[in-house]
């Protein structure tokens, strides 16, 4: 591969302005949450896609993703309880593995992320306080992965993430990261039924499901979850009252 193209550097005092403006200016939480995941995705130079994962009370859940495959790998871990993810959170360190290949630590994770073309994680705590509220989460393609300034890089937008949630957090009337997150799990149960339901219908396995909600969220130009929510409610509650029409009728 050829050289990379030159990136801003994050130590400079600009370069963090810079930065942080774009993601405290958003109009709401949400778009906050894309715009860091997206941000790191488009910056960090190894980077093919991002998410940003946050905690509370025990309870993880991915909030913003740049692509649906980073919801995926990052689920997979949250479902096992292991990986460099949940790894990063519980030590507040920065996780890097530049080559999943070599990796056993984490049982089908390999597997899972290689699946996808992807070959390197880098996991970055969201820190306050010295301790971590969330982690950016990092995948790269190729042989190459993150270099050193890439990492650098990470862990300045991990800082200034950190800072614009808090404010956010302050800012957004009615919002707390406990309300979020409870939000989030309800729409999490909501798209697991329907995955469920497209399963039973179309005997395909759960990513194939998945795909077909993408695809009738993005026809639609709908929300995965509400697109989620009016099948499930379609189930629960078909036309008449009566009973709802079995799978695959």
């Amino acid at each position: 591969m050829g050289d990379r193209p030159d990136r801003r550097d994050p130590h400079r005092d600009d370069a963090a302005a810079e930065l942080a403006a774009p993601l405290l200016s958003t109009e709401s939480f949400d778009d906050l949450l894309r715009g860091v995941a997206e941000l790191s995705a488009d910056l960090v130079g190894g980077a093919s896609t991002a998410s940003l994962t946050l905690a509370e009370g025990g309870r993880v859940i991915t909030v913003a993703a740049a692509d649906p495959v980073a919801t995926r790998i990052d689920v997979h871990q949250y479902e096992r309880g292991a990986g460099p993810c949940l790894l990063a959170l519980h030590t507040a360190t920065v996780v890097h593995v530049p080559d999943l290949r070599a990796e056993r630590r984490w049982a089908d994770f390999d597997a899972l992320v290689l699946s996808h073309g992807l070959r390197s994680v880098l996991a970055v705590p969201l820190l306050v306080r010295g301790g971590a509220v969330g982690v950016l989460n990092l995948y790269a393609r190729g042989d190459v992965g993150f270099d050193e300034r890439d990492l650098r890089l990470a862990e300045a937008l991990a800082a200034h993430a950190a800072v614009a949630l808090t404010a956010a957090l302050r800012t957004y009337d009615h919002v707390s990261l406990t309300d979020h997150l409870r939000a989030a799990l309800t729409s999490r149960s909501v798209i697991d039924q329907a995955i469920g339901i497209v399963m039973a219908r179309e005997r395909c396995s759960a990513d194939e499901a998945f795909d077909v909600l993408r695809r009738v969220s993005q026809q639609r130009n709908t929300k995965l979850r509400d697109v989620a929510a009016d099948l499930v409610s379609a189930v629960a509650k078909p036309p008449g009252g009566g009973r709802p029409v079995p799978p695959g009728n």
